[in-house]
């Protein structure tokens, strides 16, 4: 059953005994119907996670006025660190591109048939060859092309764009540029990669052809939250597929694009659905 409207709440603090009757026990005495309860304990660490989703449709406060109580009776007790959402509140997603356009018709297809439920109010990508694609979807395309020349001035210019559209996240789909250290301060743990899973092994240009001149017999692709560190953010997806002397490079190729695909929707569905807790470089994604 899909409810038309649910607040999510995201929470994570040490361990303690009580707070899922804490919070739950909160939410009944305001009327929530929860939808959707999940939780982790991280025995080694001793630090709790949980996220709580119910129907506003009956809900007797505002949100506002539910965060105000949360803190003050829930929160503050156990010293949480925790985020609020409203499902209605739709996110706003930039898409960044450059040639390979799998991932991107992939993420545009999920998009208009309601999968993903945001808006994609502009694509930005330093080449110009899906900008006729966009076009067909009626979304703002800009073409920024980046050089060692011009790096910090053209970076410049995504920024003011992401501003200028209020970008909530952003989706590098086979993006092949590095991403400016300011604009990952900014939209931390909220710029979505996608590479595949031969890192660091075979690291550079055509991996496909180094996996195969070495025989490999396993291929994959991880999704992250991108950092400075290049490809080494927080895992959010990963997906495998096994492979045999069989697979011609091209082979290799076109298979490593279909879990390309795969990996990098379930990576942006959970963080639209706001199912990522972050902790330190890991992640928890509820199921």
């Amino acid at each position: 059953m899909k409810y038309e409207n649910t607040a999510v709440l995201l929470m994570s603090c040490d361990d303690k005994d009580g707070i899922v009757a804490d919070v739950t026990a909160l939410l009944a005495r305001l009327g929530a119907n929860i939808v959707y309860l999940d939780q982790h304990t991280d025995r080694d660490n001793k630090k709790f996670f949980m996220r709580v989703e119910w129907d506003l449709e009956n809900f007797s406060i505002a949100l506002n006025d539910f965060k105000t109580i949360f803190t003050y009776e829930s929160a503050k007790k156990f010293n949480m660190s925790w985020e609020l959402y409203e499902s209605a509140n739709r996110q706003k997603m930039a898409i960044f591109v450059s040639k390979y356009a799998h991932c991107f018709f992939d993420i545009i297809s999920r998009w208009k048939i309601k999968e993903f439920e945001v808006d994609i109010p502009l694509i930005i990508s330093n080449h110009e060859d899906l900008q006729k694609e966009a076009q067909r979807f009626d979304i703002p395309y800009f073409y920024i092309p980046i050089s060692k020349e011009n790096y910090e001035e053209q970076t410049q210019k995504q920024m003011e764009l992401l501003q200028k559209y209020e970008i909530d996240f952003i989706v590098l789909a086979r993006y092949m540029q590095i991403i400016s250290p300011k604009m990952i301060s900014i939209y931390k743990n909220r710029i979505i990669n996608i590479h595949h899973s031969f890192l660091p092994g075979f690291p550079g240009a055509k991996p496909y052809h180094q996996a195969f001149e070495r025989g490999v017999k396993i291929i994959g692709a991880t999704g992250h939250y991108v950092t400075q560190e290049l490809d080494a953010g927080p895992i959010i997806e990963q997906d495998i597929q096994r492979v045999n002397h069989k697979y011609s490079v091209d082979d290799l190729i076109a298979a490593g694009r279909d879990i390309e695909r795969r990996v990098l929707a379930r990576a942006v569905g959970a963080h639209i659905q706001r199912k990522i807790l972050t902790d330190k470089n890991r992640t928890v994604v509820f199921s």
